[in-house]
């Protein structure tokens, strides 16, 4: 393992919130980690398609990233506001996406769903 991916893999380990590359590489910089931020791009994908982080995409098109609390299939609840996420189950939404498939006539169904909102904390902040 590279000096830079070290770096990478330390950075993501202290979050517990999305965060994009780029605020990742922000993050490496303040720590004087000289990680470019090509290499971040290049380290989270493929982070990301080893199943070692989850991935969401913002209503914006932007990718977060963050560190896998398991392997299992679920979904995300993620605050707008400061990144906070929620791993959930969500076997209704199993049921629905598999009867959809089915009654249209597809099999091997998959789907990504992610719910967006603001957490109690910062609806409070801004009260």
């Amino acid at each position: 393992m590279t000096r830079q991916r070290a770096a990478l893999n330390d950075a993501i380990d202290d979050l517990s919130e999305f965060r994009s590359a780029q605020e990742i590489h922000r993050t490496l910089l303040e720590r004087g980690d000289k990680v470019g931020l090509a290499t971040v791009y290049r380290g989270l994908q493929r982070l990301a398609d080893a199943g070692e982080l989850d991935t969401v995409r913002t209503g914006e098109g932007e990718n977060l990233y963050r560190r896998c609390e398991t392997r299992k299939h679920h979904h995300h609840l993620v605050c707008r506001v400061c990144g906070r996420a929620e791993e959930i189950d969500g076997p209704s939404v199993e049921r629905w996406a598999h009867e959809v498939g089915a009654t249209y006539g597809f099999a091997d169904i998959t789907h990504e769903v992610e719910l967006f909102g603001t957490c109690a904390a910062c609806r409070s902040a801004t009260s």
